[in-house]
Parts: C-alpha cells; sequence; structure tokens
C-alpha cells in the first residue's frame, strides 16, 4: 500500500508541475486548436474522457455520498488526472491498510459481514 501512495503522490505532484507549466508557457487557445485539428489529437482526448469516464463509474459506486462523488468528479473533469491520483491518494489513506475497502469504498464489507 505504501508503494501505491508513493506512486500516487509522485503523479500528482508532476502532473501538477506539467500543468503549472502549461499554464505559464502554453497558449492553449493557440495548441489547443492544432491539437483538436490532428487525428492523433483526436484520439489522445477521446481515450482521456474514456478514461475520466471509467474513473467516475468507480468513484461513483464506492462514495457513499453522491455530493461527495460529484464533487470529485468535477475535479477530475476540470483538472485532470491529477485530482485523479489525490483521490487515489485520500482513497488508499482511508482504506487503513485494507485493498477491499480502497477498491470497494463504502461497499466494501465489515467483519460483521455489512457494509461499511
Amino acid at each position: 500500500m505504501r508503494v501505491a501512495m508513493a506512486m500516487a503522490g509522485l503523479g500528482a505532484l508532476a502532473m501538477t508541475a506539467l500543468i503549472a507549466q502549461a499554464l505559464v508557457y502554453g497558449r492553449f487557445g493557440d495548441e489547443g486548436s492544432i491539437l483538436f485539428a490532428l487525428a492523433w489529437g483526436k484520439v489522445t482526448l477521446a481515450d482521456l474522457y474514456a478514461g475520466f469516464a471509467l474513473f467516475s463509474g468507480w468513484v461513483l459506486f464506492r462514495e457513499a455520498k453522491t455530493a461527495r462523488a460529484l464533487l470529485w468528479i468535477l475535479l477530475v473533469l476540470s483538472l485532470g488526472n491529477a485530482f485523479t491520483m489525490v483521490y487515489v491518494l485520500v482513497a488508499l489513506a482511508r482504506s487503513g491498510g485494507s485493498w477491499p475497502r480502497f477498491f470497494l469504498g463504502a461497499r466494501a464489507p465489515t467483519p460483521l459481514g455489512g457494509v461499511a
């Protein structure tokens, strides 16, 4: 679990640094129009948003409160995979070292056979 937490933390830092660099040195309007014009640019964006959709489904499944899940999904859709990694980091920390609790969240079985 420590390795997963380290990877999520480092990934979040790396993505945040790349986003900051792009905000400072890039021109989204100019570069975005080029990206949208390229076939592989379209594929990359479709792939990115397919991953966001899959991740969002997992968040909705594992969170007990829909409002909390929707907030995380909004952050991921607007700020990218930096927040995917932050969510994974938070979920790992809340899991108490339990992989089932990490993956299933509020749906993880409790020792008495109920749901957390």
